[in-house]
């Protein structure tokens, strides 16, 4: 009997030693596994677990700069309204306006019309040359003008009372006795009834020329009187 208590208790402690050794300590976590890793790049920049912190105090010296309008040496003004102005010379419409009698022939070239044109002009050498293209032209069929418009003025020139034109004259600009003559006449009292005008001379490629066309003789200078 106390041999069989004997040898139960021996095997209630070999139990108990066996059930102690079976149990273990559990490990610990990993301190790296909460934390995360970091790494120093330099120049004031982390980088943890891939993202990148940059040090504020370092941040601003790497940062691009923007030059102001004033160091660009920008000369544009802005208004109070936030518009960009510029300055802009004021220039004066200084043009005279003016209406003279122009000449011309009808259809058949019978005798002389006398017509009213308007010019501007800026100086007195714009006055001739714009009286000059009024011959050239006319918006009534039944004034015909004189002076054709393939006819060049090449050069004005007044002083003294005495006006000078040159003109480039081709062939298809000229005209029969007749025509030749009305034209003179019409250049003539289109040019005299400027007051300040006592003398006329007309040159064709700068040379005078004894006749305008080849029928008329051309006076050099032509006035008032002939």
């Amino acid at each position: 009997m106390n041999k069989k208590i004997w040898i139960a208790a021996l095997l209630v402690t070999v139990m108990a030693v066996a059930a102690g050794c079976g149990s273990k300590p559990t490990a610990a976590p990993s301190q790296t596994q909460g934390a995360g890793s970091e790494t120093q790049t330099g120049n004031g920049v982390t980088e943890v677990d891939g993202q990148v912190i940059t040090d504020p105090a370092t941040a601003g010296s790497e940062d691009n700069t923007t030059p102001s309008n004033s160091a660009n040496g920008s000369s544009e003004g802005k208004t109070s309204s936030g518009e960009t102005s510029t300055d802009k010379p004021s220039t004066s419409d200084s043009k005279e306006k003016k209406s003279i009698e122009v000449f011309y022939t009808d259809p058949e070239e019978l005798e002389l019309h006398k017509a009213s044109a308007e010019i501007t002009f800026a100086s007195e050498d714009d006055k001739y040359k714009a009286a000059f293209a009024s011959l050239q032209q006319s918006k009534d069929e039944k004034l015909v003008p004189l002076w054709s418009k393939d006819i060049e003025l090449k050069s004005v020139q007044f002083k003294d009372g005495a006006l000078t034109l040159d003109i480039h004259m081709p062939d298809t600009a000229r005209l029969g006795a007749g025509g030749e003559s009305f034209a003179i006449d019409a250049l003539k009292q289109t040019f005299f009834q400027f007051d300040e005008v006592k003398s006329l001379d007309l040159l064709v490629d700068g040379k005078s020329t004894e006749s305008l066309m080849g029928h008329v003789d051309l006076e050099h200078p032509m006035t008032r009187s002939n």
